[in-house]
């Protein structure tokens, strides 16, 4: 039994593909197949059922694999040994980050991270909390960010900094004219939301404490918070922001924006891992860029009310 053999019977489960498999170990299909198949006659079971597409893994090959991730985690951790004794930061770490954080965080942190350590390859992904979290789990992921708590038993969560929620309203809404808001003086029907799936919606309905009524004339989906600001500025109503897309706002814009009464509505950002995570030194950098990215209101969550997802 070999490290190699292990890393295609994981590759063949991740992907659900001999071929996809192949591919992403820069090997020939029948070479993976073949090694497959040394360690099927060598643990004497089928760790595939090669009837079914896409390929799923036996009952006993289920759990060979979530063994096999075990030992490869382990095994990838003699690497970080070495780059820990060189004292250096080195080699991939690839990043889940939900949509709702990315552009207003990412432009900062990624230059300066890259410049400081220019041996680390960064691969970065745009994904929802739902896949960001599967991915980690089928170690497709070395970390992710974004809104927390997640009670998710297999992952490790980091906290990292607070983020207020801000209101961004019309200059028509009845609300216009107050320069602080109540989260009581919100009405959702006036709100216009991020698609299912994402967060952010679910922190703004657990804002307002109720969900959007049936029978609007206008249901719009988006997952781009540009389009919601587009949207009061050209319809009315309002929407929930948090406080990092305000950064390039202009005068006029800003002129939109309410703050929330103390304690404000905050979402938590952490960074989160696998709980056999490796790269710990790699993830402790990238947290430290993102710590001088942000303002220092937002390192502390005094006086702020962390929206449950």
């Amino acid at each position: 039994m070999t490290i190699v053999q292990l890393e295609y019977i994981v590759a063949v489960d991740t992907y659900k593909s001999f071929v996809k498999a192949a591919e992403k170990c820069f090997v020939t299909q029948p070479t993976l197949s073949m090694q497959v198949q040394k360690l099927e006659e060598i643990l004497d079971i089928k760790i595939f059922d090669r009837t079914k597409q896409p390929i799923i893994p036996t009952e006993i090959g289920a759990e060979v694999i979530t063994q096999a991730r075990k030992v490869l985690q382990e095994s990838y951790k003699i690497n970080e040994i070495i780059n820990e004794r060189k004292d250096e930061i080195s080699g991939e770490l690839r990043i889940g980050v939900i949509p709702t954080i990315a552009p207003f965080l990412l432009p900062k942190v990624l230059g300066k991270f890259m410049e400081k350590y220019p041996k680390v390859k960064l691969y970065v992904s745009e994904l929802t909390t739902e896949n960001i979290i599967s991915k980690l789990k089928n170690g497709l992921l070395d970390c992710g960010i974004l809104a927390t708590p997640l009670d998710e038993p297999a992952i490790v969560e980091r906290p990292v900094y607070y983020e207020n929620f801000v209101a961004y309203i019309s200059e028509e809404s009845s609300l216009f004219p107050r320069r602080t808001l109540e989260l009581t003086d919100l009405n959702i029907d006036e709100l216009w939301l991020l698609n299912e799936g994402h967060c952010l919606r679910n922190q703004v309905l657990n804002i307002c404490q109720r969900k959007k009524s049936e029978g609007q004339n206008l249901e719009y989906n988006t997952g781009s918070i540009e389009t919601l600001i587009r949207m009061v500025d050209l319809n009315q109503g309002m929407t929930i922001l948090p406080e990092l897309s305000l950064q390039d706002f202009s005068v006029e814009q800003l002129d939109k924006v309410r703050y929330f009464k103390t304690p404000q509505p905050s979402r938590e950002i952490s960074i989160v891992t696998h709980a056999s995570f490796i790269k710990k030194r790699t993830i402790d950098a990238l947290e430290n860029e993102i710590l001088e990215s942000v303002p220092n209101s937002m390192r502390s969550k005094n006086k702020k009310s962390i929206v449950a997802i």
